[in-house]
């Protein structure tokens, strides 16, 4: 597992409040996980899922999707394994409670756009909020959703920010597990 060689400044993470994320994108993935949003440890180091304490790459691997525990610094090691990365809004934050509706919605919007381009076979939604409010599901569950942005699926699993006290890893492992499995089985 590769890792950085320092911690980012307060003065790098108030001024990542600027900076966005490059997506982690080709044509034809199997998985697009889509984050809600960057936050400010992620956008300063300019790697994804990259704050101490988030969960999506312990528990990506514990699921079986990598063959190794990564870290956010080898996230493009996904691509050649069929994965890639993106978010649903762009603008960074220090928490995702600081994002309005219109930005989610113009968050999916924007994401559409990206499905279309790269044609995905699942966007995983690492925010089951964020989907919620961008596609006006509200009552929307985890798993597989039923609808779909053209020939891709839509599956929602929880955040798996630290700050998200709802699902502890096992959940997330698990949750992300059923993913794996379900896509191994479709495609």
């Amino acid at each position: 597992m590769t890792t950085p060689s320092r911690k980012p400044t307060k003065a790098e993470l108030a001024a990542a409040v600027t900076k966005t994320v490059p997506d982690l994108l080709a044509p034809d993935l199997r998985v697009l996980f889509c984050g809600i949003n960057p936050g400010l440890y992620t956008s300063a180091v300019g790697h994804h899922f990259a704050r101490p304490g988030n969960r999506f790459w312990p528990a990506l691997h514990g699921a079986g999707f990598t063959p190794r525990l990564f870290s956010p610094w080898d996230e493009h090691e996904l691509l050649p394994l069929g994965y890639g990365i993106t978010n649903m809004v762009e603008r960074t934050t220090a928490a995702a409670a600081e994002l309005t509706a219109a930005e989610y919605v113009e968050g999916g919007q924007r994401l559409r756009r990206v499905v279309a381009q790269y044609r995905p076979r699942v966007v995983a939604f690492m925010g089951i909020g964020a989907y919620r409010t961008a596609f006006g599901r509200p009552k929307a569950t985890l798993g597989l959703q039923p609808d779909a942005l053209g020939d891709t699926a839509l599956w929602t699993l929880p955040s798996p920010s630290g700050l998200n006290a709802n699902h502890q890893l096992g959940d997330l492992i698990a949750l992300l597990r059923e993913l794996r499995l379900w896509v191994e089985a479709s495609f």
